[in-house]
Formats: structure tokens, C-alpha cells, sequence
């Protein structure tokens, strides 16, 4: 696992990766406006109460507050004690726009950042980063379940993806079963000098998933989301939905469920997949039309995932040398 983490440690690999993942993401935002006709769109997005805007980004910062508490929480978990607040917090910053690259796969830099900085091995950073998207998925779960009882036409996907993260912290609190598996890995000559690895990443997410620390980074993941829900409420407001509990309700089931699709999607950052169905669900659920569905999209979006992507790249800029940039040529 060290091995496949560690060619990411290339800056140019890493730069090239990111790369691909902003272009798909401006090529996705520029098919989402022409769908809602470029026009159109663009006078929804002009029209836009900008003056709620940055009560948007500070509900969007709320969620990052949370989601920071939690991941710093899970790094004592691992061991990873001697690294301070300032640094958990620049390295969890400094993740986000590896969401974009291809896969997510990038993300599993994380683990090698950590190791850098504190010398917790790669493995066991992973198990974190697995931990903190199977947590969210499940977080964000619980808050599309009401929409997903109201609307059984979404039932089939949400119970295949829940099924799934489910199963993951089952098979992880299984520890005899696990331990068989990894006997049998040491006995396979093609996975065998991975074993090793495996190990800790196991151990580490059996940790992490014991229901003590499961309930309470599910419960954080509830507020932090939440807070999310209630910024894409305001981006509806803003363009001049009605305010009262059920647009409430169809923002927080809306972007609640684009994220599971997106993660299931396994495309960067859920880039298309989360767009779509935002989009569409608008359409069908409130009736919108498609201009103003675009704009509602192109603007939750700017609010998350690429103001988070701005942070991150700030945070590397100042921080070359705690992530390794300054080593790699």
C-alpha cells in the first residue's frame, strides 16, 4: 500500500492528476449551463442575491469546521499524537483538492503526508481517509432518508450504496474473519510483500469503526452536512424560491443525496454525476425550470467543492515544505 500511495509524492504526477480533474470539473459546470441554456443561466446567476453569498461560504466553512474536529479526532485514534492542531489542520485543508483527481485516488496522499509529518505509517493514514468518506456517506444518508421515504422512486440506488458502507464497517469489526483473509494474502506470492500493510490498514479501520467513535463521527458528519443543506437553502432563497420548510427540506434531501450518487459514481469529486442529479431533482421535486435548476447547481457547487479546491491549493502555496513539494523535482 506504501508503494502505490508514494507515486503520488511526484509533484508533477500530482499537478497533472489535479489538472484533469479541474479541467472535467469546468468542462461539467460549462454542459450544466448549456442544458439550462448559456443565456438564461447566466442572468439566473447575475440576478443572484449576491449579498447571501458569504452566509453561503460560512455555512460551507461550518461543515469543514466539523469535518476538521472529526478528522483530527480519528488521527489520535492512529497514534498520530504528536502532531499539533495548526498542522492536522493544514493538512486536512490541504486535501481538498485531491477530491479531483481521478478516482479520489489522490487522496490517498493524505497518508503519505502524514507519515512525512508525524511518522505514522502510510497504511494506517488511509484507513483514515477511508474512514472519513465512509462515515460522511453514512452521515449524509441518515439526512437523505426522510426525501428517500417521501420519494420511493430513489429507494433502489440510496439501499444499494447504504448496503455497501454498511458492509464495510461490518466486515471491519469482524476481526476473525479479517484475520483469515490476511492469512490467506500471506500465503499468494502476488500480494504477500503488501501484507504487511494491509495489516495496519485493517487494524487502523477497525479502530476507527468501533461503534463509540462510528456514532459520534456519523453524528458530527449530520451537523457538519447539515450545515450544507441549510447553505444550498439560502443559494434557493437567493434566487428567489420561497421561504418555508419544504424548500428547506428538498434543499438538505437534494444535495444530501448528489453526494451519495457522486461518491458512488467513483468520478472525481463526483464531477457530473453530483450536477446531474441536483439538477434534476430540482427540476422534478420543486418544479423548476432548467435555467434556474443550472444556476442553483453552478452555485452550490462553487459554495463546496471549489471554494474547498481554493482553500487547498492556498494551503499549498504556503505549505511546500510540510507537504513534501519542495523535495520532489
Amino acid at each position: 500500500m506504501e508503494t502505490s500511495a508514494t507515486q503520488f509524492t511526484n509533484q508533477r504526477q500530482l499537478t497533472r492528476r489535479l489538472g484533469f480533474g479541474v479541467l472535467f470539473g469546468a468542462l461539467v459546470l460549462l454542459v450544466v449551463a448549456l442544458l439550462g441554456d448559456l443565456r438564461q443561466v447566466s442572468r439566473q446567476v447575475l440576478d443572484f442575491r449576491w449579498s447571501l453569498f458569504p452566509l453561503v461560504l460560512a455555512l460551507t466553512l461550518f461543515n469543514y469546521t466539523l469535518r476538521f474536529i472529526k478528522w483530527h479526532y480519528y488521527l489520535r485514534l492512529i497514534g498520530a499524537r504528536s502532531i499539533t492542531y495548526g498542522e492536522s489542520a493544514r493538512l486536512f485543508i490541504a486535501g481538498f483538492p485531491l477530491a479531483v483527481t481521478p478516482g479520489k485516488l489522490g487522496e490517498a496522499l493524505k497518508g503519505v503526508w502524514l507519515n512525512q509529518m508525524s511518522g505514522v505509517a502510510v497504511a494506517l493514514g488511509v484507513s483514515v481517509v477511508v474512514a472519513e468518506r465512509v462515515s460522511d456517506g453514512l452521515a449524509v444518508s441518515l439526512l437523505a432518508l426522510s426525501g428517500v421515504v417521501a420519494y420511493p422512486q430513489y429507494w433502489p440506488a440510496f439501499a444499494t450504496i447504504l448496503t455497501i458502507l454498511f458492509g464495510v464497517v461490518t466486515i471491519s469489526q469482524m476481526r476473525p474473519l479479517a484475520l483469515w483473509l490476511l492469512g490467506i494474502g500471506e500465503r499468494l506470492s502476488l500480494i504477500k510483500r503488501f501484507i504487511h500493510s494491509f495489516r495496519l490498514f485493517y487494524e487502523g479501520s477497525a479502530a476507527l469503526f468501533r461503534p463509540g467513535a462510528l456514532l459520534l463521527a456519523v453524528g458530527l458528519g449530520v451537523i457538519s452536512w447539515l450545515g450544507e443543506g441549510l447553505g444550498f437553502y439560502v443559494i434557493l432563497l437567493g434566487l428567489g424560491l420561497p421561504a418555508n420548510w419544504h424548500t428547506l427540506s428538498i434543499a438538505v434531501f437534494t444535495l444530501s443525496f448528489s453526494i451519495v450518487i457522486g461518491a458512488a459514481s467513483t468520478l472525481p469529486a463526483g464531477l457530473g454525476a453530483s450536477e446531474a442529479s441536483i439538477a434534476a431533482m430540482l427540476a422534478v421535486l420543486l418544479g423548476l425550470t432548467a435555467d434556474v435548476s443550472a444556476a442553483a447547481t453552478l452555485l452550490i457547487r462553487l459554495a463546496t467543492l471549489w471554494f474547498g479546491v481554493a482553500l487547498g491549493l492556498i494551503v499549498w502555496a504556503f505549505s511546500r515544505e510540510m507537504l513534501g513539494f519542495n523535495a520532489a523535482r
